[in-house]
């Protein structure tokens, strides 16, 4: 009997009888979030003396006010390195503008330099014809003559020449007549000479007259003097030679 009565127990079939609380389910609820919150209290304080106990919480402050003054060092630093990063952009600002304003100098005293030595040279000149203006004495004074003939070879091959022309008597009647230049030297080692391909040149001068210009003599060609010749018509008023300054 107690058998049938213990399987009856264990089967599905078997009475059931559940015990149930005589509290509210509110307050139930309750009592489970108090002792929750007792719970996570008891664990929080647990971590903190944990914390405290290992002494990470001293070590990360510190850790942390260590690296806000290295970070206010870095800044420090970085604000003296923009100073002086500006300063030294200043400096090379002003030595480009020092640098400029000296080459600027120096082309204008170079190109000074060369207008002083082109004034220089046409100065040379101008006193080499004046002198030449100088009243002659002896048995051709008063008549036509040639007073200076200079010729000067060129790094270019070309021959630069001048010549003076005066007439040495006070209110001369003016003159009108040819000037021809004959250059010769040597063409290929043998003899040679010639004249501008313009022929003679004509000339007017009353007191006197200069004349000037360039001659290009062949190529290969030794040019050792020239001969300036004063005409009037076919009559030779005056001649003079002189040999070829190299420069």
């Amino acid at each position: 009997m107690r058998l049938k009565l213990l399987m009856r127990r264990l089967t599905v079939s078997a009475p059931r009888m559940s015990v149930r609380s005589a509290l509210p389910w509110p307050i139930r609820w309750a009592v489970l979030a108090i002792m929750a919150g007792f719970c996570a209290a008891i664990a929080l304080w647990a971590f903190e003396f944990g914390k405290d106990i290992a002494g990470l919480d001293h070590g990360s402050k510190e850790q942390l006010q260590q690296m806000h003054l290295e970070n206010d060092a870095l800044k420090t630093q970085l604000e003296t390195l923009t100073v002086q990063r500006d300063k030294a952009q200043s400096v090379a600002n002003t030595a480009d503008t020092v640098l400029t304003a000296s080459k600027t100098a120096q082309e204008k005293l170079n190109e000074d330099l060369r207008q002083l030595t082109l004034e220089n040279q046409r100065l040379k000149d101008d006193l080499g014809f004046f002198e030449q203006l100088i009243p002659a004495t002896g048995p051709n004074t008063g008549t036509l003559a040639i007073r200076g003939l200079q010729a000067e070879g060129q790094p270019s091959g070309e021959i630069k020449w001048q010549v003076l022309v005066i007439q040495g008597v006070k209110n001369p009647v003016e003159f009108e007549g040819r000037l021809e230049l004959v250059f010769s030297g040597l063409f290929h080692g043998k003899p040679w000479s010639g004249s501008p391909s313009s022929g003679a040149l004509g000339i007017r001068i009353k007191q006197y007259g200069r004349v000037e210009g360039r001659y290009q003599p062949p190529d290969q060609a030794l040019i050792k003097t020239v001969t300036v010749k004063v005409l009037d018509g076919q009559t030779v008023r005056a001649v003079q030679s002189t040999k070829i300054q190299e420069r």
